[in-house]
């Protein structure tokens, strides 16, 4: 796992892996050492990977930690035949990552117009934007409600995200006002749970907002954020733009944002 031996151009640098958390055989996250001139906006990612017969084998992962955060988390599926992940997935305290050095990407808070309510809709490891997101300070100066919806195949998939509600509580930014502004909705589709479905079929049949008892999409006050499998993608943008909400971006804001770099 050794990168120094190569050579690489001025836009990548190197960084060591402080910890490792597997969380099922299909998914792990993992903590590095955060570069001292390294500076990114809550929600955006960044290039990762490892030499690979000498040269940097590269993927586009989002950036799981805050931008005042001094380490960098990320959040990985593990692919067993993955030219990355099948690697990755097997790295120890220590040893060297090859990191970007220009994160980039539209789940940001700056692609949003102002608003009252927060939607996050992820899938999968597409949540991991979301973890930056919801520890974010400026999100709850930003919106008075925060809701995360993750869904996944199975129960034991959703264990990253509700480790990160339950660490709202401790966290010393946050402790006194996250916790009371932001609902998680954890959803499964191969497995009974207290929510199952696809979060599509939730949004449009309304039971997401039957269950958790608020109000349905509105252009005037709801802001969203969407990120996981390409179809899902498109999926829920349609939803959400027959509610009226446009897409935003860096150089126009607007009422939702997709990212579709690290599409699963």
């Amino acid at each position: 796992m050794d990168a120094e031996s190569i050579k690489l151009p001025d836009s990548l640098s190197l960084t060591k892996i402080e910890s490792i958390k597997h969380w099922t055989d299909k998914l792990f996250s993992f903590r590095t050492a955060r570069p001292g001139s390294f500076r990114f906006r809550s929600g955006e990612f960044i290039m990762l990977g490892l030499a690979v017969d000498g040269k940097p084998l590269l993927r586009a992962y989002s950036v799981a930690s805050p931008y005042w955060d001094d380490g960098l988390d990320f959040y990985s599926i593990k692919v067993q035949d993955g030219p990355l992940t099948s690697r990755l997935q097997h790295v120890e305290p220590g040893d060297e990552l090859i990191l970007g050095k220009k994160p980039t990407g539209t789940l940001v808070l700056d692609c949003l117009k102002p608003g009252k309510r927060l939607f996050l809709f992820s899938t999968g490891t597409g949540i991991a934007p979301f973890a930056s997101i919801i520890r974010d300070p400026e999100t709850y100066e930003g919106y008075d409600e925060v809701i995360l919806t993750h869904t996944c195949r199975k129960v034991s998939e959703l264990q990253y995200g509700v480790h990160l509600l339950e660490g709202l509580r401790e966290d010393p930014l946050l402790s006194e006002t996250a916790p009371d502004r932001i609902t998680y909705y954890g959803t499964t589709t191969q497995e009974d749970s207290q929510f199952t479905g696809r979060i599509t079929d939730l949004i449009t049949t309304g039971k997401l907002f039957d269950d958790l008892k608020i109000n349905s999409l509105c252009p005037e006050t709801d802001r969203v954020m969407i990120c996981g499998s390409m179809d899902m993608l498109k999926d829920t943008a349609a939803i959400v733009e027959g509610a009226g909400l446009q897409e935003g971006s860096n150089s126009k804001p607007g009422d939702y944002v997709i990212e579709k770099a690290f599409a699963e």
